[in-house]
């Protein structure tokens, strides 16, 4: 089942990156998407990102630096505690972002064409009744985001 599922998120995601390059946001790569399906729109610091994506610190600071390259996210520091950074989309970050959800809904419509309207939303259903105790963000945050 593991494998299945596996398979699935990278058909789907490669889905996605072909259809953002296609329309002019190739910068981003798959590996990028554990940030923006984390990432509130007001920021997140890094280690919540990490815990958030089951990855260590080290992991997501990478994927925050390489997004911070590609001019999709920029640090600042957290009001709250001087010590933190927060993560936060910029301008040109957040019409990728836009792109990004516009992409995941092109690749689910296809998903939709394919396996049949009663098909994709009984797996729906199903997947998300396993995984509700996991999501982190709430539900109806996560509906566009991969």
């Amino acid at each position: 089942m593991g494998r299945i599922l596996n398979n699935a998120v990278n058909r789907f995601e490669r889905r996605v990156a072909e259809i953002l390059e296609d329309h002019g946001h190739g910068e981003a790569r798959q590996s990028h998407f554990h940030l923006t399906r984390n990432l509130d729109r007001a920021g997140t610091i890094t280690t919540e990102l990490a815990r958030r994506a089951g990855m260590t610190k080290q992991a997501m600071g990478q994927i925050v630096e390489q997004c911070e390259l590609i001019g999709l996210v920029e640090r600042v520091r957290d009001k709250r505690d001087g010590r933190a950074k927060v993560v936060r989309f910029t301008p040109a970050g957040l019409e990728w972002l836009d792109a990004f959800r516009s992409a995941v809904e092109t690749a689910e419509q296809e998903m939709r064409s394919e396996l049949g309207f009663l098909r994709t939303d009984a797996v729906a259903a199903a997947l998300q009744t396993y995984g509700k105790d996991f999501d982190e963000l709430g539900e109806g945050n996560s509906r566009n985001e991969l």
